[in-house]
């Protein structure tokens, strides 16, 4: 059978049975497996969408151990898979544990083969419908996000895990490199919220000791000298709204204190004032610093760290985001010609190939500054490494390095980044990513839609 379709998994160390449960649903293409062992290989050879078992399996049928052992790591390998577990008459302890721990459903033998293909047809239609459910989650991004320009995977997870807590009011805590984005995604949770006041940013590292406390918290009128009427902290600017908290990692030991009380309190109080002000805003903390090296260095609280990371969101650098780099190259391109009036401005291919192979150190800060400066100074239409100060390409930059010997995962994701790859360096265009790829259009299309790519 074509080992792409998805069909029904039959596991049975009775010959016998497993000929007549096989017989019994002769309406399905189906393969079959008579011990824990050869059911795993199947499962990762076919990825069957539903599987039938028996949970008493060798070396011991008359114990269910393997067969609960065989059903965890089927739900462990693939979550989705529909096991519909086959136990006898007074079995139903069995029965019950093995629905506890995933299983879609269970049957009492001796069955009745109506039955069984009903269960068997049901379970294949649940399936068939989740899958059409994370195929067009897959495909969906979130418009508060729009400004995040991405097609790696882990970028839109962390685009999806936004979306899901703005509704909440969670203080989150983004993690990452200078340069990663950890703006963008603050303004983008803030806009997919319901919030109704202002998106407020203060760097902690910017502003001198002496003064951020009174940017954050406010001052009465005559609070210190120059004092000459009273001003309200980024926390009652931020009312109703959110409140990013750049480079916390630089907080002042002193203003850790006055902001876990807030956290804890909802309430400010500001320099030369006696009464507290209730406000009513989300945190967003970001810094590019290991927090856990700085509590164990003492520079940090560990009870604020964790008032802090309710949610917390790690953002890859830009080196490790496939095809983000060409792809964020060409929207700046696009971009700065506009600003520059240089509507013509294209990339080479050696530009192009530098770009991908270029660690990006400052991340996407970077590779904005170098496009821009560029896109300014360069004096042809078609950009070269030297203009983008990059060295020339050298060789082929791709790693194919892998530790899984799953083939099907292996090839599946060495298409996704190849695809990735040409529609990053076309520029989103199908037709020079099939040529670049040497396929046809409709076949690149079937494939974008297998892998889920947008």
């Amino acid at each position: 059978m074509n080992p792409t379709e998805s069909p029904l998994l039959i596991v049975e160390d009775d010959l016998a049975l497993q000929k007549q449960i096989k017989w019994s649903l002769d309406r399905f293409e189906s393969v079959t497996a008579s011990d824990r062992e050869s059911a795993l290989v199947q499962l990762r050879r076919y990825q069957p969408a539903v599987v039938t078992m028996d949970l008493g399996l060798p070396p011991d049928a008359d114990s269910v151990s393997e067969g609960f052992r065989l059903l965890e790591q089927m739900l462990a390998a693939d979550p989705a898979v529909k096991v519909i577990v086959l136990t006898g008459q007074n079995a139903q302890a069995h029965a019950l544990r093995a629905v506890a721990l995933g299983a879609y459903d269970f049957l009492a033998k001796p069955f009745e083969p109506e039955v069984l293909t009903l269960t068997v047809e049901r379970a294949f239609r649940v399936a068939e419908l989740q899958a059409e459910n994370r195929r067009l989650q897959a495909l969906h991004q979130p418009d508060a996000l729009a400004g995040l320009i991405t097609r790696d995977a882990e970028m839109l997870r962390i685009s999806r895990l936004i979306e899901r807590v703005a509704s909440s009011d969670a203080t989150v805590l983004l993690l990452g490199e200078s340069g990663t984005g950890k703006e963008v995604l603050a303004q983008g949770l803030h806009a997919a919220s319901k919030r109704a006041g202002r998106f407020v940013a203060i760097n902690c590292a910017a502003i001198p000791e002496n003064l951020l406390e009174s940017e954050l918290f406010g001052y009465e009128k005559g609070a210190f000298t120059g004092a000459g009427k009273t001003t309200p902290g980024k926390f009652e600017t931020a009312h109703m709204g959110t409140l990013m908290l750049d480079e916390i990692g630089d907080l002042p030991m002193s203003l850790q204190a006055k902001l876990l009380r807030f956290l804890q309190q909802r309430t400010v109080e500001r320099l030369g004032g006696r009464s507290e002000i209730p406000v009513d805003v989300r945190v967003v903390g970001a810094t590019h610093q290991d927090l856990k090296n700085l509590i164990k260095e003492g520079r940090f609280r560990e009870d604020l760290y964790y008032r802090l990371a309710e949610i917390v969101v790690e953002i890859p650098p830009l080196r490790e985001r496939t095809g983000d780099a060409v792809l964020l190259a060409h929207a700046f391109l696009r971009r700065f010609a506009q600003e520059q009036r240089r509507n013509g401005l294209t990339y080479s291919d050696d530009a192009i190939k530098a770009i991908e192979q270029h660690r990006w150190p400052g991340n996407v800060r970077e590779l904005l500054n170098a496009t821009k400066r560029a896109s300014i100074m360069a004096d042809s239409d078609r950009l070269s490494c030297a203009d983008l100060g990059l060295p020339p390409p050298a060789g082929d930059a791709s790693d194919s390095s892998t530790s899984d010997l799953d083939l099907r995962t292996v090839r599946e994701a060495a298409e996704r980044q190849a695809i990735v790859a040409a529609l990053a360096r076309s520029n989103g265009s199908i037709v020079k990513a099939s040529e670049i790829l040497g396929v046809s259009r409709p076949t690149l299309y079937d494939l974008m839609r297998r892998l889920a790519i947008k």
